[in-house]
């Protein structure tokens, strides 16, 4: 006979808090691969420009593919934005500077530090609300 004892499942408070905070985690690590990409396409983008306009009279250097996959990567950033920004439960004006960040050069990275810091200050707060909604 086996004297183990089964080991009790967690309590509901606890699985909804260890559930948000993965998927806040999970949120921040797909914006912030999201961020390095849009920035890098972004630069790309700019290069691209800069050599077509000023230097090409207005043919493409590089290829016109950078365009398109920039315009459909910045989609994707777009939705890894929106993503974080809910689950965060953040306000307004930080999605909007979020969503600057894949238009706007070098901002991606920029806003990618500064959502670092409100992702690490907000998250025990945001737990805090979620625990104390399955009390």
């Amino acid at each position: 006979m086996s004297t183990e004892q089964p080991t009790p499942a967690p309590a509901p408070a606890t699985s909804a808090v260890a559930e948000r905070e993965r998927k806040a985690r999970s949120a921040f690590r797909s914006y912030k691969v999201m961020a390095f990409v849009t920035g890098g396409m972004l630069l790309l983008l700019c290069l691209e420009m800069i050599l077509k306009y000023g230097f090409n009279g207005g043919q493409p250097v590089l290829g016109t593919w950078i365009a398109i996959v920039h315009g459909w990567i910045y989609v994707i950033y777009a939705v890894t934005v929106f993503n974080l920004w809910s689950t965060m439960r953040w306000g307004f004006g930080r999605v909007v500077v979020l969503v600057a960040g894949g238009v706007v050069p070098l901002l991606s990275f920029v806003m990618e530090r500064r959502a670092q810091g409100w992702f690490d200050a907000d998250l025990p707060a945001v737990l805090r609300r979620v625990a104390a909604r399955t009390r």
